[in-house]
C-alpha cells in the first residue's frame, strides 16, 4: 500500500454508493487533514448513475460533513482535497467503461509524474465483482506498469464454499495474490484491534484462557436501526452472511487463536486457519437446536413507526431474508473443547452493542453466598 511521498491513484466503484458516502471517502479526508495521506493522489469515482466531477465533488463534500472524524477547516483546505475526485460514470458490465478509467488514469499520471500506483476498491454488491475483475484485465488495467497495482474486495466473498472459490479463481486470473486485498473492515475497529494486545500483552490472562477456566464466550453485535435504503443488497447477504461468516467469526478467532509466532500476516492468518479447521460442524439434521434466524418487523422506535424488514425498499415483499441470527458453537481442540461459543446479531434490537463477554467458571466453593443472601433480605426490608 502507499508509503509517504508516493503517489497514487484510487479507483472506487460504485461510486455512488452509502458506503463510499459514508465511509471511504470521509476517511480519506481524515487523513488528507491530519497529513497522513500519501500526495500527489487522485480518488476516481465510478458507478452508474451520471454526475460530472462538480456533483461528485459536492456529493462527497456532504458525506465528509456529516461522517468524517475531522471537520473541514476552511474552502481553501477542501478545495486542494477535493482537486484531487474525480468522476467517470459508466455500467462495470460494460467494456467502454474500463477504456475511459484508463485514459483517465493515464492522463492524471502523466500530469503529474512518478510511478504510476494504483488501487481499485470494489464497493459494490459481490453480484458485480466477477465483472469488474474480468474488465480490469481485458482492459490490462491489473498489469503492474511502472509501479504497484492492488484490488481490494470486500465481505462477503461469495454466498457458499463453491461460490467463494470460483471468485477465488476469477481473481487470480487476472491479478497475483499479493496484488490482492481481502478485507473486512470490522477488524480495523480500534477495540477489536485492542483484542490482540488484551491477551497477548498480559500474562495475567493467558494460564485462564481454556477450558479449565472458561465457561462461555458471548459475541454480541446488535443495532438498533433497520436496513436503512440498503435492502436490496441485503436482499443478496441477510444477516449470517452480512455479519456472521465474516466479522463474528474474525472475532471468534481473535479470541480463539493461539498465540501466532509475530503479527505478520502470515502467522496471524495461520492461527485463525487452526481455529475454523477446528470448529465442530454442525449436523443438518440437528439445526433448529444451535441455531436460529428471524427478521423484525413493523414497530415503534422512540416513538416513531418505523417498517417491517418485508417492508423495506428493495425488499420483496414474501423475502425470507433474515435480519437476525443466533447460534451455539464449539471447538474441538485442545484449548476449547466443551466450551459453547454463543454468537447473536441483528437490526432493529433494544439497543446498540458490540461486546465479546467472557463466562469464568464457577470456583468449587461459594464462600460468599451467605452474605449475599444477607444483604438481598437487607434489601428488601
Amino acid at each position: 500500500m502507499p508509503y509517504a511521498d508516493e503517489p497514487f491513484s484510487l479507483v472506487i466503484f460504485g461510486a455512488s454508493g452509502d458506503l463510499t458516502y459514508r465511509k471511504l471517502v470521509p476517511a480519506l479526508w481524515s487523513l488528507y487533514a491530519a497529513r497522513t495521506l500519501p500526495e500527489p493522489f487522485a480518488i476516481i469515482g465510478t458507478a452508474r448513475s451520471e454526475m460530472s466531477n462538480e456533483a461528485f465533488r459536492g456529493r462527497m463534500r456532504e458525506g465528509v460533513t456529516r461522517f468524517a472524524r475531522l471537520k473541514i477547516p476552511s474552502q481553501h483546505v477542501w478545495d486542494r482535497f477535493a482537486g484531487s475526485l474525480f468522476y467517470v460514470a459508466g455500467d462495470p458490465n460494460a467494456p467502454e467503461l474500463y477504456t475511459r478509467l484508463k485514459q483517465r488514469l493515464e492522463q492524471i499520471e502523466t500530469a503529474r509524474g512518478g510511478a504510476r500506483n494504483r488501487i481499485f476498491y470494489c464497493a459494490t454488491p459481490p453480484s458485480l465483482y466477477d465483472d469488474i475483475v474480468a474488465g480490469l484485465g481485458a482492459a490490462s488495467l491489473a498489469r503492474v506498469d511502472g509501479g504497484w497495482t492492488r484490488i481490494i474486495v470486500e465481505k462477503p466473498f461469495g454466498r457458499d464454499l463453491e461460490s467463494a472459490r470460483a471468485l477465488n479463481r476469477q481473481l487470480m486470473s487476472v491479478f497475483q495474490e499479493e496484488q490482492v486485498y481481502r478485507i473486512d473492515h470490522y477488524l480495523g475497529k480500534e477495540t477489536v484491534q485492542n483484542i490482540l494486545v488484551f491477551r497477548f500483552a498480559n500474562g495475567i490472562f493467558e494460564p485462564v484462557w481454556n477450558r479449565n477456566h472458561v465457561a462461555e464466550v458471548q459475541i454480541t453485535v446488535a443495532e438498533t436501526i433497520g436496513v436503512e435504503g440498503r435492502g436490496s443488497y441485503y436482499e443478496e447477504s441477510g444477516a449470517l452472511r452480512d455479519m456472521v461468516q465474516n466479522h463474528m467469526l474474525q472475532l471468534l478467532c481473535l479470541i480463539a487463536m493461539e498465540p501466532p509466532v509475530t503479527f505478520d500476516a502470515g502467522p496471524v492468518r495461520d492461527e485463525k486457519n487452526k481455529v475454523m479447521h477446528a470448529m465442530h460442524p454442525i449436523d443438518p439434521a440437528k439445526v433448529d437446536e444451535v441455531a436460529l434466524r428471524s427478521r423484525y418487523g413493523p414497530g415503534y422506535v422512540e416513538g416513531k413507526a418505523v417498517p417491517g424488514y418485508r417492508q423495506e425498499k428493495g425488499v420483496k415483499p414474501d423475502s425470507t431474508t433474515e435480519t437476525y441470527v443466533a447460534m451455539r458453537l464449539e471447538i474441538d481442540n485442545w484449548r476449547w473443547a466443551g466450551v459453547p461459543f454463543y454468537l447473536r446479531t441483528g437490526k432493529r434490537l433494544a439497543k446498540r452493542v458490540s461486546e465479546i463477554a467472557i463466562r469464568f467458571r464457577r470456583t468449587p466453593h461459594m464462600i460468599f453466598r451467605h452474605a449475599r443472601l444477607q444483604v438481598r433480605r437487607g434489601l428488601r426490608r
